[in-house]
C-alpha cells in the first residue's frame, strides 16, 4: 500500500511516504519557520511525484492515500488544503475519516489525542504485550497499554523548551536558556544549573513512571521511547528498550490498514447477507 502520513504536532509537522508499506521518505518541518507552507507543500510534491499510477484506471491516477493525525486545528486547515492544492487530493483525518486504531479505557477517547493513540497502536502492534510509549515534544507523554492491547492513559508533562521558558517568565533571576544535554549532572552557572535540571528531572520522571506502572500491572513493559527530544535523553535511560523515530507516522499507516481491513470485512459480511436474503 501507498500512503503519505502526516502527523500534525503543536510545534512541527512529520511527513512520511510509505511505498508498498516501506517508509521511503520521512521529513521534519518546524512550524515556526517563515516558509512552512512551503517547505510542506514541496514535501508533499516530492512525495507525489514518486507514487506510482493506478494500472487499471482509464484515466491517469495516482495509487496513494493521504492521511493524518493532528492535535492543532488551525493547522490541520491549513495542511488539508496544500493537500488539496498540491495533489488534488483529500486529506484523511483520523478520529474523523477514519476510526481510532486502538480500544482506550479512557474517559473519552477523543480527548486523548489522535498522536498519542496512534503512537500507542503503532508500538503494541510490534510489542504484542505490555508497552509503555514515551514521547519528548513540546510536551512529555508516558502512556500505558495493556497486555490485551487496550490504551489504559497516560501522563502528560512539559517538555524541555516549555519548562525552561516558564523559569525564565515565572523567576526573575532566571535568563532565558535553549535546552542543550547538560554537561555534567549539576551545573556551574546558571544556565547549565537549568538545563541539568529539566534533564535530569526527566529521565527521573519516566523512570519513576515506569516503575508505577510496573507496579499497578505486575511486571516491568516494554519502554519505547519517541518524538524530537528522545535524541537527546536516550543515551541516559538504561531501562528504555526501543528509540523509535517516527513512531506517529507508522501508527498513521496502521490506522488506515486496520480501517481498509474492517471496511472490507463489513462489506463482505453485508455482501453475504444480501445473498442469503
Amino acid at each position: 500500500m501507498n500512503l503519505i502520513a502526516i502527523d500534525i504536532g503543536n510545534t512541527k509537522i512529520k511527513v512520511a511516504f510509505f511505498l508498498d508499506d516501506e517508509e521511503k521518505l520521512l521529513k521534519t518541518i518546524d512550524g515556526g519557520d517563515a516558509d512552512v507552507k512551503s517547505q510542506l507543500a514541496d514535501v508533499l510534491a516530492e512525495c507525489w511525484d514518486r507514487v506510482p499510477l493506478v494500472e487499471s484506471a482509464t484515466e491517469p491516477v495516482k495509487n496513494c492515500n493521504v492521511v493524518a493525525c493532528s492535535v492543532k486545528p488551525a493547522w490541520t486547515e491549513l495542511v488539508g488544503e496544500l493537500v488539496q492544492d498540491t495533489l488534488d487530493a483529500k486529506m484523511l483525518l483520523v478520529g474523523k475519516d477514519i476510526p481510532l486504531p486502538i480500544e482506550t479505557a479512557t474517559d473519552d477517547a477523543l480527548e486523548v489525542g489522535t498522536d498519542r493513540l496512534v503512537s500507542a497502536a503503532a508500538a503494541y502492534a510490534v510489542v504484542e504485550d505490555v508497552v509503555v510509549v514515551a514521547d519528548f515534544g513540546t510536551a512529555v507523554t508516558i502512556d500505558l497499554v495493556d497486555e490485551t492491547g487496550v490504551f489504559l492513559g497516560g501522563t502528560i508533562s512539559p517538555g524541555f523548551d516549555l519548562s525552561l521558558a516558564a523559569m525564565n517568565a515565572g523567576a526573575a533571576q532566571l535568563p532565558k536558556v535553549a535546552m542543550q544535554k547538560p554537561q555534567q549532572v549539576y551545573g556551574t552557572n546558571t544556565e547549565e544549573a537549568m538545563r541539568a535540571g529539566v534533564y535530569w528531572s526527566a529521565v527521573g520522571l519516566l523512570e519513576t513512571i515506569c516503575r508505577k506502572y510496573a507496579e499497578q500491572i505486575g511486571k516491568w513493559p516494554h519502554v519505547i521511547l519517541t518524538g524530537g527530544a528522545a535524541g537527546l535523553i536516550k543515551d541516559d535511560c538504561d531501562f528504555v528498550d526501543s528509540w523509535v523515530s517516527g513512531l506517529t507516522v507508522r501508527g498513521i499507516m496502521i490506522a488506515y490498514k486496520k480501517y481498509l481491513f474492517e471496511k472490507a470485512e463489513f462489506e463482505r459480511l453485508a455482501d453475504k447477507d444480501k445473498k442469503k436474503k
